[in-house]
Order: structure tokens, then C-alpha cells, then sequence
């Protein structure tokens, strides 16, 4: 949780940066915006490039030291940003940025999966991904603190210092602190070792450390499931990295102005984190993740048409509340609920960097959806995440109703299963005749 959230303050930290004066100094003041824009999507540019190469290398190595060597390695590159003078090294160090956290996110998905069961992995995955949102709201604190500091350093400067270095440290940290996985921990005793690798059968069968099964990487290329996933997860990244790269400038052109505009961002996101680990939990408890996608990806739709409308100030601001919060939820509901329906270690490997890749594309069109010419009302911007959400809401409800069908038709054909009974699934994984879906 420490890590993604300075990974996700490195992440953000460029719409904080907007309003402490970066354009004026090495954007040429950007008049139109678009300078700006293609700087936030440069991060995304190597995050979808590198994502599947970094999660299947991954599984190759000892996950505390791929993800501590992804940590460091953004944690400088964000730093570096301070050092930049024109767009170039902006954009360079951005790109290094989305590079390392390339190898931390989907990653991450894959390695709670060897800890937590499918019982247990919403409210794990929804706790974790809450920092998210609450590197937004620490990050309009840290950006509001950063602009009282009288400094020769430009606040914008310092602002990716302070947010930077403590990525490098705890990511150092990593290789030390956190474990591989269950089964190659050293301190577990046999007794905890062979009750872990019960536990990582649940539902499905787990593979020898450090391996990867290429039938089941080719499976996940072709699963049309894996596709609608990315188109959720699509919609729900093209409006969270608008979220993070202009909420800033909406709250100001709200008429919140100076450091108050940061002040008021922190609201939003703090309430999105509370909200998504109520709702991971929940979902935990009723084994559903599809419905809770469905009801928060509504209501960010809702959220999307206030902001579009002609109305006051304050149920503008609601409507963003609504909308960080849906957003955020939307995100962790997917991350917990696709991996575990995948049946294996390796389709989960190759599975998730297919869909987070597809989904991030989103992410470049939500950089590129708000320029300087749509201010104030930005109807564009609001119209395009509006269409998404409602669209993520049909397609939710359309897999949790096809999960239900097929679950049903297995137990009528083959009989109903423990769901916490061991499944060999090393050759046919969620095709296997004893694997459930969580819908």
C-alpha cells in the first residue's frame, strides 16, 4: 500500500504541477494546451508498451525484487523531473515513470493472488488500490503545503522532489521487507507452508514458483472475455487520467483559485478511497464483484451528466465527489474481479497486461479529452466519461449475468463443486469442468 501510493503521488502529481506555474517555465505557457496533454500521456505511452513484457518477465523472478527494482526505478525518474528545462525532458522523464510502474501494477493483481483466496482478494485488492485515491488526496495537501514554502526552487520543482525520492527509498525496502510467494518463504515452517499452498489451490491450482505455462498465455490471447474487460477497463482509465491530470483545473475553474484549488481536491479522493474499500468488502462478503461495478459505474455516469448540465457551483463540486468516487470504485472492483476468473497463474500473467494494456489507452484519451480551449464547462471531456461509464455499467452487468449462466449450467452438468476445493486447472484453466466463476 506504502509503495502504490507514492507510485500514484509520482503518477498525479503533474496536475498539481499545472497550477505552480510548470507550463509557464519549460512549456512555453502552452496557450492551447496540448503541450500539457501529451506530457500526461507519455507516462502512458510506456506503461502500455512495457506492461505485458514486465508481468510475464515477471513471473520469472522473485516478485519482492521485480517490484522494489519498478519502485526505485520511478521513484528517481519522477525526481528527475525537476531537473527538466524544456518539453523534451518532461517528457523523458514521464515516459521513465510509466516504464518502472509498468512492472508494479499489473504485477501486483498476479501477486495478491498467491496470498489471498477468492474470498478474501476484493477487500486485499480494494484496500490497496484505495491509495490510489488517497495519493490524490495527499497529493492536494502536499501540493497546497509546497506552495506556502518560500523557496528559490520552483515550486513545481520541489513539489517532484518531495513526491520522488521516498518512491527510491521504500522501494529499496522492498527487496528486504516483502516475500516471493508462500511457497519459496523462507521463515514459514513446513506446517505454514503446506497450509498456504492449500490455500493457493482454492479454486484452482497453483504452478511451480518462477515458471510459466505458454498453452495458458496463448489461452488468455484468445479469450474474448479478456477483451471486454479492457473495454471497461478502457472507459473507467480514460476518466481517472483525466481525473488526476485536470481535476486540479476544474476545481479552479469551479472558482476555487491559488492553493485552494489544491485544498479542494482533497475531498474528492478521500471519499472515493473510503467508499471503495466499504464497497470491496462488501463484495467480498457476497461474493459478487459485477453488481457493485454495475451500481458505481451508474452512478458515475449520473455524477458525469451534473457536470455537463447548467448548474451551481456546489452540485458541480458533488458531481466531482461522485465521479472520483464511482471512478476509483469501478477500477478496484475490476482489478479484483478479473484475475481470479482466469483459472491459472499463467493466464492471470498474460491475461492481465492484455486487458490493463487495453485499458490504459484509455488513459491517453482521457489526457487529450480536456484541452484549454473546452474551459470552463468542458463538454467534451465530461460527454466522452459520461458515454464510458454508462457503457462499463452494460457491459458489468452483462458478464456477472453470463458468469451466473455458466455457473449454473456447470452444476447441472457436472455437479455442484466446494469452491474452496483444490481444481486442476493446468490444462484447460477456467475452461475446467470444476472451476466457478466469481460473478
Amino acid at each position: 500500500m506504502l509503495v502504490y501510493l507514492l507510485g500514484y503521488l509520482d503518477r498525479a502529481n503533474l496536475g498539481n504541477g499545472r497550477l505552480m506555474g510548470l507550463p509557464q517555465d519549460i512549456l512555453g505557457g502552452d496557450p492551447s494546451g496540448q503541450l500539457f496533454a501529451w506530457l500526461n500521456s507519455s507516462f502512458f505511452f510506456a506503461y502500455i508498451v512495457f506492461q505485458f513484457p514486465g508481468t510475464i518477465l515477471g513471473k520469472k523472478f522473485s516478485q519482492n525484487f521485480w517490484l522494489g527494482v519498478a519502485a526505485t526505478g520511478w521513484g528517481f525518474c519522477s525526481a528527475l523531473q525537476a531537473l527538466s528545462y524544456n518539453f523534451a525532458n518532461a517528457f523523458i522523464c514521464r515516459f521513465g515513470v510509466g516504464f518502472f510502474e509498468s512492472m508494479f501494477s499489473p504485477n501486483i493483481s498476479l501477486y495478491f493472488t498467491f496470498f489471498y483466496t477468492r474470498a478474501e482478494i476484493g477487500g486485499r485488492l480494494g484496500t490497496w488500490f484505495a491509495c490510489a485515491s488517497l495519493a490524490g488526496a495527499f497529493g492536494g495537501l502536499i501540493a497546497y503545503g509546497v506552495q506556502h514554502i518560500d523557496s528559490r526552487v520552483a515550486d513545481w520543482r520541489l513539489l517532484f522532489i518531495i513526491e520522488g525520492f521516498p518512491a527510491v527509498i521504500v522501494g529499496l525496502l522492498c527487496m528486504k521487507v516483502l516475500p516471493d510467494r508462500p511457497d519459496t518463504m523462507t521463515w514459514l515452517s513446513p506446517e505454514e507452508k503446506r497450509l498456504a499452498v492449500k490455500r493457493m489451490n482454492r479454486g484452482g491450482k497453483k504452478e511451480r514458483a518462477h515458471t510459466l505455462n505458454l498453452r495458458h498465455v496463448w489461452r488468455a490471447a484468445k479469450d474474448i472475455k479478456v477483451y471486454i474487460y479492457g473495454i471497461i477497463y478502457f472507459g473507467a482509465n480514460a476518466q481517472a487520467a483525466s481525473l488526476n491530470g485536470f481535476l486540479p483545473t476544474i476545481v479552479q475553474n469551479m472558482g476555487y483559485a491559488g492553493a485552494n484549488a489544491q485544498l479542494f481536491t482533497v475531498p474528492p479522493y478521500a471519499i472515493a478511497a473510503a467508499v471503495l474499500i466499504v464497497v470491496s468488502f462488501v463484495s467480498d462478503k457476497y461474493q459478487s464483484r459485477g453488481w457493485p461495478m454495475f451500481i458505481s459505474s451508474m452512478v458515475g455516469g449520473t455524477g458525469y451528466l451534473l457536470l455537463i448540465v447548467d448548474v451551481p457551483v456546489h452540485v458541480k463540486y458533488f458531481a466531482t465527489v461522485l465521479v472520483t468516487a464511482a471512478t476509483y470504485t469501478t477500477i478496484g472492483m475490476a482489478i479484483a474481479w478479473f484475475p481470479y476468473n482466469m483459472g491459472s497463474e499463467s493466464k492471470r500473467a498474460a491475461g492481465i497486461p492484455i486487458f490493463q494494456g487495453i485499458g490504459q489507452c484509455g488513459s491517453i484519451l482521457g489526457s487529450n479529452i480536456y484541452p484549454t480551449a473546452d474551459a470552463p464547462r468542458y463538454l467534451k471531456g465530461f460527454g466522452i466519461s459520461c458515454g464510458f461509464a454508462y457503457l462499463a455499467a452494460v457491459l458489468a452487468l452483462g458478464l456477472t449475468m453470463w458468469y451466473r449462466w455458466e455457473n449454473t449450467r456447470r452444476d447441472r452438468l457436472y455437479g455442484v463443486v466446494d469452491r474452496n476445493a483444490a481444481v486442476d486447472t493446468s490444462e484447460l484453466a477456467d475452461d475446467a469442468h470444476a472451476f466457478r466463476y466469481t460473478p
